[in-house]
């Protein structure tokens, strides 16, 4: 972004522009607006995530000079701003590279944040008429596409893999760029699983929707189809099954996750969705069939909202997620289709016989 000094009205977050020998680059503010805070807690509720983001480009954070460090981010806004909130004490430039509104991890995954990105937008920004040193520090999580070692070569700069968690920069700075051994180490704790976990309630909002619909039209199906309040008692009774489901894959196995055994999230949802199933079972079901329904309905509901969460982990890898598809979906189909057929046929048999 640093070229021509443009308008004043590109983002509440730039509060002025800097001129320096490659041209005018955005200053930007440490503080959060209440816009920026409102905004957060939405995408973390998953709402506008996909559009989350700012221009790729240089931006300066503080008065930064010629010797002042040179971070890489994705234009991941959340990201952006929690680089720029917590680095409040510290001038800085920030190379936002374009991931597409995609965080750090997921864009290396995605190989849109890569050594060629990187090095592109080195060169775009003219960062080398605008610092001295050739140095930049590039996110630890990005490592697996970026070869930090051929930046060089490509633009001229040295690539420096940070912390893992931005609160861990400015400690990093100060050391002189050399980061403690406890801020290279990924963990995944509770509040961080349930924070991604959330973020499932409002992604999987149609799902459900076509699942309460899908429930209403097997009940109309059924014998109870006959009278309007069979129906819907029928149809919410199937329903409750989707949302056990939904609630065992989405939350529970977050909770969970290290003492479940399996290491397919989707087996882990399995066994979760069975345990919730039994005890739907138990409370409510008015035969074995239906007990045996309400476990397998459940079981394959959680099963698939649990490997949606795969995605969502350091723990896995775009193959392993592949495989996990290739081997879990045909289980998870199959055990729906078993809790249909014997929801539904045990019904009708019982009609006949009554």
């Amino acid at each position: 972004m640093a070229g021509e000094k443009p308008g004043l009205r590109a983002w509440p977050f730039v509060k002025g522009w800097i001129s320096t020998p490659a041209g005018y680059v955005p200053q930007i503010t440490d503080k959060w607006s209440l816009v920026d805070r409102a905004s957060a807690i939405g995408v973390r509720l998953g709402i506008n995530r996909d559009h989350y983001r700012v221009s790729p480009g240089l931006y300066a954070l503080g008065n930064p000079h010629d010797k002042s460090p040179v971070i890489v981010t994705s234009n991941y806004k959340l990201t952006f701003d929690i680089i720029r909130k917590e680095m409040k004490k510290h001038s800085c430039w920030m190379l936002v590279l374009e991931t597409y509104g995609i965080n750090v991890w997921c864009a290396a995954g995605k190989k849109s944040f890569s050594t060629e990105e990187t090095a592109r937008r080195v060169k775009e920004a003219q960062l080398s008429r605008i610092v001295s040193h050739r140095t930049i520090i590039i996110p630890q999580l990005a490592a697996p596409s970026v070869a930090a070692h051929k930046l060089k070569g490509l633009c001229g700069f040295k690539g420096v893999f940070g912390p893992i968690r931005a609160r861990d920069l400015p400690e990093f700075i100060d050391n002189g760029m050399t980061a403690a051994p406890e801020t290279r180490v990924v963990d995944f704790p509770l509040s961080q699983r349930l924070d991604v976990a959330v973020v499932e309630v409002y992604g999987a909002r149609k799902f459900l929707g076509w699942c309460l619909l899908i429930s209403l039209i097997l009940a109309a199906l059924g014998p109870g189809g006959f009278a309007l309040q069979g129906i819907l008692w029928t149809g919410l009774g199937a329903f409750t099954v989707v949302i056990s489901g939904f609630v065992a894959g989405s939350f529970v196995v977050p909770c969970i996750l290290h003492r479940l055994p399996a290491r397919a999230f989707a087996a882990k949802g399995l066994m979760a969705g069975s345990a919730a199933g039994l005890i739907l079972g138990i409370t409510l079901a008015r035969s074995l069939p239906e007990g045996f329904a309400a476990v397998a309905g459940t079981a394959a509901m959680s099963s698939w909202f649990a490997m949606h969460y795969t995605g969502s982990t350091p723990f896995t890898s775009l193959s392993g997620v592949d495989r996990e598809m290739k081997i879990y979906m045909p289980v998870q189909g199959l055990l729906i289709a078993l809790a249909v057929l014997t929801w539904m046929g045990w019904s009708w048999l019982e009609l006949v016989r009554g």
